[in-house]
């Protein structure tokens, strides 16, 4: 008989159970606690430390869940955004998602070491699949004369990381602003000479 491996859909209160779970999770690590305990992420949404277990049977592998979490939802702002912006402001408001997310990703950082070591999860992948979102947004940006065309996505998500890196500390937020803007100024495309005043 045919082994199928594909994970069973979970009933509808085991998502939601998981849902609320990663939202906790989500919510301790962005909070700057010193130490997040898996008990109090079970105290906060508001299930018992079995039911955490159940989904996430280590420290390790909730990190792993929320990481992955925040990465598809980083990933798919880039359309989401442009659906409702232009491309250059859609852009700039994707930094700054980017720049919650590695707040949280920050927080995690002990147990996601423990996670990339493993090899559960590849950095490059992970960079991989944030260029090409960045690449969604470039190229409408091209597309409609407001972006450069010859930026590439890599060196902006590079950049992002970098200026997030360099600006770790929650009062360094205000800094990390304004050298997103310098970036998002950067990859602007300038008026043409023909466009501009004389």
């Amino acid at each position: 008989m045919p082994n199928d491996e594909s994970p069973k859909p979970l009933r509808a209160d085991a998502a939601r159970n998981r849902a609320r779970l990663l939202g906790a999770a989500r919510d301790a690590f962005a909070s700057g606690q010193a130490q997040v305990s898996l008990e109090s992420v079970a105290k906060q949404a508001g299930v018992g430390i079995g039911t955490l277990y159940r989904h996430f049977p280590t420290r390790e592998a909730l990190v792993e869940a929320l990481y992955r979490e925040e990465l598809a939802q980083l990933c798919s702002a880039a359309g989401e955004l442009l659906a409702v912006d232009s491309p250059e402001r859609a852009l700039r408001r994707w930094m700054d998602r980017f720049a919650d997310y590695a707040t949280v990703k920050r927080e995690m950082a002990d147990a996601l070491r423990t996670v990339f070591a493993s090899g559960a999860v590849a950095v490059s992948q992970s960079r991989e699949r944030l260029a090409a979102a960045v690449s969604v947004i470039l190229d409408a940006g091209a597309a409609a004369g407001t972006l450069r065309a010859d930026v590439r996505a890599a060196d902006v998500v590079a950049s992002v990381v970098g200026m997030c890196s360099a600006t770790a500390l929650p009062e360094d937020r205000e800094q990390l602003g304004r050298m997103l803007d310098l970036l998002a100024d950067a990859v602007r495309r300038e008026a043409t000479e023909a466009n501009r005043p004389a």
